[in-house]
């Protein structure tokens, strides 16, 4: 069932939907007195249509500059989001003495680059690579939101033995939980590594898929999200995401 242009919904989910910021932005900025609606000044829980005019304040737009991306080379041990098991969280990682001196961003290290910092695609903790933090929740809807597209990019060591039929089916026909996976992109790059190209995330996605067809993982690395590439970066390294890069 699809939207009709007078059906309703709270203004949060439609500047969500829009791209505009995330849903706990949205009510942040509804709050402070940063949105209109048709030109008037939006309230907390305000129902909108599909085609009510939706724009942001200057003072949310400067906001939303000075958030951070950042991109982690995750090493193994880590957790990608809060502290479990006795493991170190990813985000530890995050600190000056850490910072990639071959990032070019020219964006200056502040304590506060390190703060309400999420995940945006998590990697197991055995896994290593590429690790998308943001404060910015246009880029983790961009990423993980329920409609990404977004190719992420893995070099995926095993043992076993695969047929070529196993290859076709970890290309497409595989399920997991019970649904159907989306179609990737499986191709070997070498004798005992394979190159995944996704554009989901289901939990521990890429293990279980081998396992399905005979194969055990014995490494993972996360090489690309989108046109970001992990790149030069050193293991334990990060740098920012420039102005200039885009998913």
């Amino acid at each position: 069932m699809t939207d009709t242009p007078n059906d309703t919904q709270r203004l949060s989910k439609r500047m969500a939907q829009l791209g505009l910021c995330s849903r706990r932005e949205a009510d942040h900025y509804i709050e402070q007195g940063w949105v209109k609606v048709n030109g008037h000044t939006a309230v907390l829980g305000q129902k909108v249509s599909l085609t009510d005019r939706i724009d942001l304040e200057r003072q949310a737009h400067q906001q939303q500059a000075e958030r951070v991306t950042i991109l982690l080379n995750k090493p193994v041990g880590y957790v990608s989001a809060q502290p479990e098991d006795g493991h170190r969280a990813a985000m530890e990682l995050i600190t000056a003495a850490n910072h990639w001196a071959g990032d070019t961003s020219r964006i200056r290290y502040q304590p506060g680059h390190s703060r309400h910092l999420a995940p945006a695609g998590r990697l197991d903790i055995d896994s290593v690579g590429l690790l998308v933090l943001t404060q910015d929740g246009r880029i983790a809807k961009q990423l993980i939101g329920e409609h990404s597209g977004v190719e992420k990019e893995y070099l995926v060591r095993v043992e076993g033995r695969l047929s070529e039929q196993g290859l076709a089916l970890l290309n497409h026909g595989l399920s997991l939980d019970g649904e159907a996976l989306r179609p990737a992109k499986v191709s070997w790059q070498n004798q005992d590594q394979l190159r995944f190209i996704l554009k989901q995330g289901k939990k521990r996605q890429i293990r279980r898929m081998c396992e399905l067809v005979g194969l055990r993982v014995t490494g993972l690395k996360r090489v690309r999200m989108g046109k970001v590439k992990l790149g030069q970066l050193p293991p334990g390294q990060w740098r920012y995401l420039h102005a200039d890069e885009q998913f």
